[in-house]
């Protein structure tokens, strides 16, 4: 994110004058609400001034022997109310870097637990939304986030809740939450015997060590009229009984500077609250058209990412079916080829079992026809050693019909049919069967989660910035270490233990009186 605008001007013509350099600057950064911002400088003394737009820029006191010459282009007047005053995004971008910076440089005093909560809103305006895929520990290491770095844990816990908020509004909400702050829009001079600030809401007076609560405070409803002379500035009230209020300033151009800061915030001051003339209202209608049209963009912005990211789920999830659509086929074809498999081990071991069957049936056939045949080869042998009676012949024939009808031999057992092993294709089903399963709990799973976390994003969207500040505020007082705490940490705490509150409730409260 760029810093605040930092002018250069290497060649400019001498007859120049501070409002066509305005005007050139403005022009090239796209701004129509003008009326805030100012061109700063550093004079040949050291001190901040603002250029003066109706005087040539080589008139003012602008270091000469300086070249290139050097301009800040920053916030001069600040609104009452950023979310009702500022509509470009430009000028709400221009016064978040701004704070932003005068808060990091200490120059804006911010309570440790308000700093944090700023600083949450700082980096969902950089980086988005947080995402945890993508942002590892420690990414917020090279950011400078507040004034002393410390909390880095907590800014990335506030991050994570921001969740949705565009950058412009994150800036937004970075800048209703920094116009609170006592010192916000506060233009010091210390110049002064007295402590001076103004801002939008009037003139106040502090004292030099301390620049948080005002001991005296003068709204610009109750000044009829601010002028000096020479060294001495004078103030007057509308109450004409009251004093006038006067201090010495040690150089012309500080009086300068501070009588032209009160004259600008008087005017915007008093323009908020007049009624509304024929071009007030026109111009406060195109205002509202401004803010429609951006309010219309930031919508569509929103409804084109969600469309995106739907369309992209229903992408997802039609992959998803096709892939298991394939998986589901994949799988019905190996279980065919497993039962395939199988069938055919079963018909090989039916086959295998039969011919055993068959192979002891022959054996004892075999042994039979072993037997008899010895059997008649011995009768033949007896018959032609010797002749026989007919009583031998009778017996050797019932000898034979005797050896026919014994039964045969028994056979041995046949060997144990053999162990058929599992095959690939086998183990293959068991194994696909699991992932089938396991596939299934899987996307269960998957899908609960997601519903689960958009149940919890619609309720972080809910969350409000006192309840953020409370919740902030009882955590980081058990860390707190009070031996390291500053003087603007002592004056605050002391605000708000007394019920001071700052200068917006303070001029509410005397104007309600």
């Amino acid at each position: 994110m760029p810093e605040p605008i930092n002018v250069t001007v290497t060649t400019m013509d001498p007859k120049t004058t501070g409002k066509q350099l305005f005007d050139h600057v403005v022009n090239i950064v796209g701004l129509r609400e003008v009326w805030f911002f100012g061109l700063q400088y550093v004079d040949s003394r050291g001190y901040s001034t603002w250029l003066q737009l109706n005087k040539k820029v080589t008139q003012q006191d602008v270091k000469k022997e300086k070249d290139p010459l050097q301009f800040k282009f920053r916030a001069k007047f600040f609104p009452e109310d950023v979310s009702e005053e500022l509509i470009q995004e430009i000028t709400q971008r221009l016064f978040f870097l701004q704070v932003k910076e005068a808060i990091l440089k200490d120059e804006i005093y911010c309570p440790t637990e308000t700093a944090v909560l700023l600083a949450s809103y700082a980096v969902q305006a950089k980086y988005g939304d947080y995402n945890k895929e993508i942002r590892n520990p420690g990414y917020l290491a090279n950011d400078r986030l507040l004034p002393q770095q410390q909390w880095e844990e907590r800014i990335q816990n506030w991050h994570e809740e921001h969740r949705g908020i565009q950058r412009e509004g994150s800036m937004m909400d970075y800048l209703k939450i920094a116009q609170d702050l006592e010192m916000y829009g506060v233009n010091y001079f210390e110049e002064t015997e007295l402590c001076l600030g103004v801002d939008a809401l009037g003139l106040n007076i502090y004292e030099h060590d301390d620049k948080l609560t005002p001991k005296i405070g003068f709204p610009w409803s109750e000044i009829r009229n601010v002028s000096f002379n020479d060294k001495k500035f004078v103030l007057k009230p509308i109450n004409k009984k009251a004093p006038d209020f006067g201090f010495y300033a040690p150089h012309l151009r500080v009086n300068k500077q501070i009588l032209a800061l009160c004259m600008g915030n008087h005017e915007l001051y008093m323009r908020r609250r007049k009624p509304d003339t024929i071009e007030a209202r026109e111009e406060k209608h195109q205002k509202q058209l401004e803010r429609a049209q951006l309010e219309n963009k930031k919508k569509k912005r929103e409804i084109a990412e969600k469309e995106r990211i739907e369309c992209e789920k229903e992408e997802l999830m039609e992959r998803l079916k096709q892939i298991e659509e394939q998986t589901i086929k994949w799988l019905e074809k190996e279980r065919r080829a497993a039962e395939e498999a199988k069938s055919a081990i079963a018909k090989q071991a039916a086959d295998q079992k039969n011919q055993e069957q068959l192979a002891a049936k022959l054996a004892q056939f075999t042994a039979k026809i072993v037997l008899l045949e010895e059997a008649k080869k011995k009768k033949e042998e007896e018959a032609t050693e010797c002749f026989c009676s007919p009583e031998d012949l009778e017996k050797t024939k019932e000898e034979l019909k005797t050896v026919m009808s014994a039964p045969p031999p028994t056979p041995p057992p046949p060997p144990p049919p053999p162990v058929i092993p599992l095959t690939e294709n086998e183990h293959d089903e068991h194994d696909e069967i699991n992932a089938e399963a396991s596939a299934e709990l899987s996307n269960e799973g998957v899908m609960n989660h997601r519903s689960k976390e958009e149940h919890v994003t619609e309720t972080q969207k809910n969350e409000r910035v006192k309840k953020q500040l409370q919740a902030l505020s009882s955590e980081l007082a058990q860390a707190r270490d009070e031996t390291k705490e500053t003087q603007k940490d002592v004056l605050q705490a002391k605000d708000v233990k007394t019920g001071h509150g700052n200068t917006k409730q303070r001029i509410n409260q005397f104007e309600a009186m």
